[in-house]
């Protein structure tokens, strides 16, 4: 044998929130289309994405530190309220 694992490690990312390394597929996507940052749950929007759990807390974090200008290389302000509603869904739904 030859040492070899067949086990295959799942890819990891980081939460520009809470700045904690997670599961790609525990983490939501984001993408950035006319200055505003959306949601990218199936991962398929074009260009420069950036990671964020799907929770309020982390989305605060992220406003407050400026976390997405950053992450999109200085785009400069970018508006987040689609982003919050479609958390807020995600929670709903979480809930029973």
């Amino acid at each position: 044998m030859s040492g070899r694992t067949h086990i295959r490690a799942c890819p990891e990312r980081t939460c520009v929130g809470c700045r904690e390394r997670a599961a790609k597929g525990d983490l939501l996507r984001i993408a950035v289309i006319e200055e505003a940052c959306v949601p990218d749950p199936r991962g398929t929007l074009p260009g420069r994405g950036a990671y964020l759990h799907p929770a309020q807390v982390c989305l605060d974090l992220a406003v407050r530190r400026r976390a997405f200008s950053r992450a999109f290389r200085g785009r400069g302000p970018l508006d987040t309220t689609a982003l919050g509603r479609y958390i807020e869904q995600v929670a709903q739904q979480a809930t029973p």
